[in-house]
């Protein structure tokens, strides 16, 4: 089956060159997962980004039976660009394969299926999760004062604080577009 690709641009002329490229490349991801009947492409340039770097931006969105899965990358060339959009799709391909076709025994014998799956239990367990933990005090403030402390620590994405007006650990982040956002978890 052949996998039906669609390229927009947005800000940009998606030339003969730009779109024989996307078409070669997209293309191929159908042998990653069989599951694929159409790709959209959606190219962009971003003017107003804050840094260069992030001006080019490529996102990939692949739908099949019962399945979308999509990246989106930035850059300073859409090239470089699509390349590692495309290698986060299909790493995402990849763990979809894994945790979708996993548990099924396709006809080999049980012990078969657990010598496999301690080879795998013992790979998995040599890679480190957490690489570094960070212990810190946290002084009771509110929003506006965990902006500012925010930018008074250098801290360019993120910010943990315990807000003192609803009693409970907060993460302040800085948005793309230079705006704030706030995470105030709850417990289920």
């Amino acid at each position: 089956m052949t996998l039906d690709v669609e390229i927009y641009g947005k800000n940009m002329e998606v030339n003969e060159r730009i779109q024989q490229y996307v078409t070669k490349k997209v293309s191929k991801l159908d042998r990653y997962l069989n599951e694929l009947v159409e790709a959209r492409v959606d190219l962009a340039y971003i003017k107003s980004a804050r840094s260069a770097a992030d001006r080019q931006v490529a996102q990939i969105t692949v739908r099949g039976k019962g399945i979308t899965l999509r990246s989106e990358e930035r850059s300073d060339d859409i090239f470089s660009a699509l390349d590692t959009a495309l290698d986060k799709l299909q790493r995402q391909m990849e763990r979809y394969k894994g945790k979708h076709y996993r548990g099924k025994a396709n006809g080999r014998q049980v012990n078969e299926l657990v010598e496999q799956s301690t080879v795998e239990e013992e790979t998995e367990l040599e890679k480190p999760l957490i690489v570094r933990r960070k212990r810190f005090l946290v002084t009771p403030m509110d929003e506006q004062e965990a902006v500012e402390q925010m930018g008074l620590l250098g801290h360019e994405s993120f910010f943990v604080f315990y807000n003192m007006q609803n009693n409970r650990v907060n993460v302040l982040y800085r948005r793309r577009d230079g705006t704030y956002g706030l995470i105030d978890p709850e417990v289920a």
